[in-house]
């Protein structure tokens, strides 16, 4: 034993017996015989306590294998949302590289810290499952898909991650804007497809082709162990493992570009829509400067200022000259608020500026959808003409 450690446990009995005297010399050469029962067995608890505190100095990574937490979720075939909930925990300063105990032993899995997808119960604290027939949640007021435990996990833990992994402070509204966002792009299906809700009405009828082999849920549903070859605790627990790493390396990814790509994109589209009656008196126009993905930000920004509806055309540079883009009806419609003029459309460079009258004309799409000029002042001037019309 080493001096910093024999007194450190020569410390720890000296508080705890007091009047009995204990040197270093005598810890190590001779035992410590006391007068009783009592302070025999009292000696023999301390001598525990006294090891048990060299023992955390001399091997600290010990005391935090002791006090790591662990995750629980059910073991046999596993799923996306489990997958995915699993590595976002894990995403977590609390539960930074926690294992993972797949079981459907109750007090196996009550010994846990948190578990997730399995057990019936649902308390937001350390149960997190969706599969009792009293549950209902949802993500918020305004979806109606219920939860598996992917989303139930970032429901309550997504805001957290989303600072961590971008370093901006929870309580900024671009974290609330990042977490809406990846919940409804991404976090979602993963709800839906373990719930088994389908994207399409049933009166759709059958899809014309088979998406199966390319979904995230299918790719980890092949990780599972195959039926016909020899299945371990050990396998199943590492392809569980891989599953996971899937999932999360694809949060992770998309969390990446929103927060680096598509979020500073909203700055533009505000400044535009500020600037929109600088821009045309009509106020009809807004001038973004360089192609971002605007689209959904447009709307929100234009509820957010209570002109909903009133944007028709976007201008913005493609490195080469300037287009001028219809506004959708709504983000994923391909129906436009108002489309470029019928007589322009599929007619290109000077039959377009003779037509039109305006120099620089490159060409107008045969939906009407988009157009495009050489200069800022010609795509401004035919979307001047196309809101006059």
């Amino acid at each position: 034993m080493n001096t910093r450690l024999l007194t450190a446990a020569t410390r720890i009995l000296t508080r705890t017996l007091p009047g009995i005297e204990i040197s270093s010399r005598r810890l190590i050469q001779k035992p410590i015989i006391f007068p009783s029962a009592y302070l025999q067995h009292r000696h023999q608890s301390t001598m525990e306590t006294a090891k048990s505190a060299a023992d955390q100095l001399a091997n600290p990574a010990k005391k935090l294998k002791i006090e790591q937490k662990t995750i629980g979720t059910h073991n046999g075939a596993f799923h996306a949302d489990e997958a995915l909930a699993v590595y976002l925990l894990r995403l977590t300063p609390t539960y930074k590289d926690s294992p993972v105990v797949r079981s459907r032993d109750p007090p196996t899995l009550e010994a846990c810290d948190i578990i997730v997808d399995v057990t019936g119960v649902c308390d937001h604290t350390k149960h997190f499952d969706h599969h009792q027939r009293t549950f209902t949640e949802t993500f918020s007021d305004k979806h109606v898909t219920r939860l598996s435990s992917a989303g139930l996990i970032y429901k309550y833990f997504g805001k957290e991650i989303i600072s961590l992994k971008t370093d901006i402070e929870v309580n900024d509204p671009r974290v609330e804007i990042l977490y809406q966002k990846l919940y409804t792009e991404f976090i979602e299906a993963i709800d839906a497809n373990d719930n088994g809700i389908s994207a399409f009405p049933t009166s759709a009828g059958s899809p014309a082709f088979s998406e199966k082999g390319i979904t995230l849920p299918s790719m980890v549903g092949g990780l599972n162990p195959r039926w016909n070859e020899t299945i371990t605790d050990e396998i199943s627990n590492s392809q569980f493992e891989k599953a996971s790493k899937l999932m999360g390396d694809v949060f992770v990814d998309k969390l990446d570009y929103y927060s680096k790509a598509w979020l500073p994109a909203r700055e533009i589209v505000v400044n535009a829509v500020k600037k929109r009656f600088e821009t045309d008196p009509s106020g009809k126009i807004i001038n973004l400067g360089i192609s971002c993905p605007w689209k959904e930000h447009l709307f929100n920004v234009e509820e957010e200022e209570g002109i909903k509806g009133e944007t028709l055309y976007t201008l913005y540079s493609d490195g080469k000259g300037w287009r001028i883009q219809a506004v959708s009806i709504s983000k994923d419609s391909f129906e436009n608020r108002k489309g470029l003029p019928e007589k322009w459309r599929g007619v290109r460079d000077e039959d377009l500026s003779g037509l039109t009258g305006i120099d620089g004309c490159v060409f107008v799409h045969a939906s009407g959808f988009i157009g495009g000029n050489k200069t800022y002042e010609g795509a401004l001037e035919m979307a001047k003409r196309a809101v006059a019309e």
